[in-house]
């Protein structure tokens, strides 16, 4: 069987969901879902502080980028202890997980045996799709591969059919960071045109871009959705105030009309794993109320009001 070690959060989840979660035997420090999966030896860790404000990590991770330093560090001595000879990883963003030169930096430890490394790039839906075949095909369940990608596709048609009858369809920007100012790119325009939302910001396949508040308070979204990459509801709700006391803000119709919502970016949304069609879900139920309950309002998103805060 093989001994696999996942240092990226999503292809642990996709791990698990092919039913092949016995086979862990590390993980990456953002590894957390399913749970169990905690009780793992951590064999990665940041190198930046993570403890800081969005604007504190750009920063300092920006720093780390200019001098061409890693922002991530593998245990060697632990991966080797480990003795997996399956390692996943990813290419799609050196800022979001651990990359394949970390990898190889700390395999360069373990030449007494073969070690497998699987470095996925997911940059659309499909991509996210192909990421889940290529792991099953690495662990030797391709079959399960296949009817995974099956059942989540049909769950993300089966939305996307009924979303698209409804109308008219609302304007949608997402806000990926915060400080400074970033909207979503990579998957999350497809999921906001299959949720019916008219996406405002960022282009399918291609990375998050960054955005100004004059082109924000421009295009005017009638739904704004915040879920900055890696933080969790709470978190962000703490980060909330750098936006609702900037000037422009009062100007949005999102926020004249009580449409911002908080998202939890961490479990949702920037993993591009099975958790995405919940993702989806979510959207669905912010831009369609009325015609969606999944039951994600409270633990997935919350509505936030500048005055009132998050409900």
């Amino acid at each position: 069987m093989p001994r696999v070690v996942s240092l990226i959060a999503s292809a642990t989840e996709i791990v698990a969901a092919l039913g092949c979660k016995d086979m862990l035997v590390g993980r990456s420090h953002e590894c957390d879902w399913p749970v169990t999966v905690t009780r793992l030896p951590q064999v990665s860790r940041p190198l930046f502080p993570v403890n800081r404000s969005s604007g504190g990590i750009d920063v300092a991770v920006k720093e780390r980028v200019s001098l061409a330093l890693s922002i991530y560090e593998v245990n060697a001595e632990l991966l080797k202890a480990l003795e997996p000879n399956v390692i996943i990883t990813q290419t799609q963003c050196e800022v979001c997980a651990v990359t394949p030169a970390d990898v190889e930096r700390a395999a360069c430890r373990m030449t007494d045996r073969p070690v497998k490394i699987v470095a996925l790039e997911p940059n659309t839906l499909g991509d996210v799709w192909e990421s889940v075949r290529t792991v099953a095909a690495a662990l030797g369940v391709s079959e399960r591969g296949e009817a995974l990608v099956a059942e989540l596709g049909g769950r993300v048609r089966a939305i996307a059919v009924r979303a698209a009858a409804l109308g008219p369809r609302p304007t949608v920007a997402n806000v990926e960071w915060i400080e400074p100012l970033m909207s979503a790119g990579n998957w999350m325009p497809e999921l906001v045109e299959l949720a019916g939302g008219v996406n405002l910001f960022g282009e399918a396949g291609k990375h998050s871009p960054w955005m100004t508040w004059e082109e924000l308070v421009a295009k005017d979204p009638g739904v704004l959705v915040v879920s900055p990459c890696g933080f969790g509801i709470a978190r962000t709700l703490e980060e909330m105030p750098l936006l609702a006391r900037r000037p422009e803000w009062p100007r949005l119709r999102a926020v004249r009309e009580g449409s911002v919502y908080v998202v939890d970016g961490n479990a949702y949304f920037h993993r591009p794993g099975p958790r995405l069609v919940e993702s989806l879900e979510i959207l669905a139920e912010i831009l369609w109320p009325a015609e969606f309950r999944f039951g994600h309002h409270g633990t997935g998103c919350v509505r936030y009001h500048a005055l009132q805060g998050a409900s």
